[in-house]
C-alpha cells in the first residue's frame, strides 16, 4: 500500500553564478575518483556548521583553515573505507587512496565521531592524528583542489601551503591556530554564500551522483554494493543529542546562588530546571555549550518548543544569558572554559580574535539567528505570556 511520487526541484540561479558552477562540477566534470565531490561536501558541511572558522580575505574570497578542511575529509570518508565501498574505479580495499597511510590505519580504532573541532590527544594518538591530517591536506591539495576548476580552466577552490607543516606538538587539540598551521584553502565569497544557504539542496545532489560513482566503480570490479550499507556509510553523523552536561553545571550553579531562566528571568530549582538549544535541534543539531540554556521545563517544552528566539526575545536575554555562560563555564579556568570558546569560535561567525568576550559570543548568536531565519526559514517564538522576570545579576566576563 505504499505508492511513490517523483519530484524534480530546479533551483533558481542566485544571480552570483554559484548554483551553475555547482551543477556543472557536480554533474557534468570529469572524475577518476570521488574526491571532488567529496571537497564539495566537506566545504558545504563547514559553510553550515564551521562558519566561525572562515577567513574574510576580501569581497570576492574567503579562506578556511586547510586542516580544517582535512578534518571533515577523514571524518568524511572513514565510514565509507570501514564499508568496503570504492572511491576509485580500481580501488581494493583502501589501496590506491592517498591519504591513507600508515597514521590513517593507527586510527581505525578511533569514532570518526571523535574527528571534531575541540577535541585534544596526546601521546602516540596526537602523531597519528596530526600526520592522519597532514596526508589528507596534501591528497586535497594534489587532487581535488588542483583538477576542480572552472569551465574555462583554472582552480575553483586554490590551496597557499605554509613554507613548513610544522611537526606535532605533544598534545594536538583540534583548534583554529592548530587547523590554520596546515594551510589555507580559498574559496569564493559567491560559493561560500550559496553553501551556506543552500547545503540542504546542494548536498542530496552530491550525495546522489556520489552514490551513482561508488555504483559504477563496483561494477567494474565485478562486485555489488549493498543498498543499506551505502546509505549507513554516506549518512553525515550528526552529535548525539546531550544536555547532561549542560544540566550538571546548572545544578551546580544553583548550590552557589539563585539561578534563573534565560527566557523569563524567574529562579529555577531542580524540579523545573530544563536545558534548551537556543537554536532548535531540528532546525541546527548543536549541542555546543553557548547553544544550551537554562530554561523553564513550562516554557522549553511547551511554548518555545521548536521554534527560533525573536530578535526581540534574544535581546531580552541578553543580561541572562551572559550570566549564564559565565557562571557554568567561563568561570571555571579549566577544560570546560577551553571548550566553550573553541566551540564558540568554530561555530559562530564573526568572532574576532584575541580574548574571548561574552559580548562578542552574544554578537555572533545574534547573526547566526539571522542566517537560521533568512536561510532555512525556522519559525520565531517571540517570548511567554508571562511577565518578564527581573534578570539574574551579570557576573563579570
Amino acid at each position: 500500500e505504499i505508492s511513490w511520487a517523483q519530484i524534480v526541484v530546479r533551483l533558481p540561479d542566485d544571480g552570483t553564478g554559484a548554483l551553475p558552477l555547482l551543477r556543472h562540477v557536480i554533474l557534468d566534470d570529469d572524475k577518476s575518483s570521488t574526491y571532488k565531490l567529496g571537497l564539495l561536501r566537506v566545504l558545504g558541511r563547514m559553510a553550515d556548521g564551521a562558519a566561525g572558522y572562515a577567513r574574510r580575505i576580501d569581497d570576492e574570497r574567503v579562506g578556511v583553515p586547510l586542516g580544517l578542511v582535512a578534518l571533515y575529509w577523514l571524518r568524511l570518508y572513514k565510514p565509507l573505507l570501514a564499508a568496503n565501498l570504492p572511491q576509485l574505479p580500481t580501488q581494493t580495499g583502501m589501496t590506491g587512496l592517498g591519504f591513507v597511510g600508515e597514521a590513517y590505519r593507527q586510527l581505525s580504532d578511533l569514532s570518526h565521531l571523535n574527528l571534531r573541532v575541540g577535541m585534544s590527544f596526546t601521546g602516540e594518538r596526537a602523531a597519528a592524528v596530526h600526520t592522519a591530517l597532514r596526508d589528507a591536506a596534501a591528497t586535497i591539495r594534489r587532487m581535488p583542489a588542483t583538477y576542480l576548476t572552472y569551465p574555462n580552466g583554472g582552480p575553483v577552490f586554490p590551496v597557499q601551503m605554509p613554507p613548513r607543516v610544522p611537526r606535532h606538538p605533544p598534545t594536538v587539540t583540534l583548534e583554529n591556530a592548530y587547523l590554520a598551521s596546515f594551510g589555507e584553502l580559498t574559496v569564493p565569497s559567491h560559493l561560500w554564500r550559496a553553501m551556506q544557504r543552500f547545503d540542504a539542496w546542494i548536498e542530496p545532489a552530491v550525495i546522489a551522483e556520489w552514490i551513482r560513482l561508488m555504483k559504477q566503480y563496483a561494477t567494474r570490479q565485478g562486485r555489488s554494493l549493498d543498498e543499506a550499507t551505502i546509505v549507513r556509510a554516506m549518512t553525515w553523523a550528526d552529535p548525539a543529542r546531550d544536555t547532561l552536561l549542560a544540566r550538571e553545571q546548572a545544578l551546580r550553579a544553583m548550590n552557589d546562588g539563585p539561578l534563573h531562566c534565560v527566557w523569563t528571568g524567574k529562579a529555577l530549582d531542580q524540579n523545573n530546571l530544563d536545558i534548551d538549544h537556543c537554536f532548535p535541534w531540528s532546525a541546527w543539531p548543536c549541542d555546543h555549550l553557548w547553544n544550551l540554556m537554562p530554561a523553564q521545563r513550562q516554557v522549553n517544552q511547551h511554548q518555545k518548543r521548536d521554534r527560533l528566539p525573536s530578535h526581540a526575545r534574544l535581546r531580552d536575554a541578553h543580561e541572562r544569558i551572559l550570566a549564564w555562560w559565565d557562571r557554568g563555564y567561563r568561570h571555571r579556568g579549566d577544560v570546560l572554559d577551553q571548550r566553550f570558546v573553541l566551540e564558540a569560535r568554530s561555530s559562530l561567525p564573526s568572532i574576532p580574535e584575541g580574548p574571548l568576550a561574552l559580548d562578542d559570543v552574544f554578537a555572533g548568536v545574534m547573526l547566526q539567528r539571522i542566517r537560521l531565519r533568512q536561510d532555512q526559514g525556522v519559525p520565531e517564538w517571540e517570548g511567554p505570556d508571562a511577565t518578564k522576570g527581573s534578570a539574574a545579576p551579570r557576573q563579570a566576563n
